[in-house]
């Protein structure tokens, strides 16, 4: 199994790279035992498909991982207003507090906000 490279982000705000034996990021999401959406849902592997199908369909990938957090790198995000709307209601299940708790605070806002934005973050309270 190849090792794939995710940096950690750390509460003091340092970065650090971690070597993970896993397929993918988001296999290395589980491989860690990373349980950041603990606050919103508790098991990881769900989280995990859901980045596995990004990946898929926009070339997402696991570049950054915290505590609560998650950042991902996105070759192709939506370019499209109806796209961009269907993926903020994905991000909205994955993550609620992105949308409720941030200056983008409604789906048109976020929406407009995604639409051909290269890196996704997210975060649970």
């Amino acid at each position: 199994m190849p090792l794939v490279r995710a940096t950690a982000l750390i509460s003091t705000g340092h970065a650090r790279l971690a070597l993970i034996p896993a397929t993918d990021g988001a296999h290395a999401l589980t491989a860690i035992g990373w349980a950041g959406p603990l606050t919103h849902d508790n098991d990881t592997t769900r989280f995990a498909a859901v980045v596995r199908d990004w990946q898929r369909r926009f070339g997402a990938t696991v570049v950054g991982l915290g505590f609560d957090t998650l950042h991902l790198s996105v070759a192709a995000p939506p370019v499209t207003l109806d796209l961009a709307l269907r993926v903020t209601a994905e991000h909205f299940a994955f993550c609620p507090d992105n949308i409720w708790q941030c200056n983008t605070d409604t789906f048109p806002k976020y929406t407009e906000a995604i639409m051909g934005l290269n890196c996704w973050s997210f975060w649970w309270d």
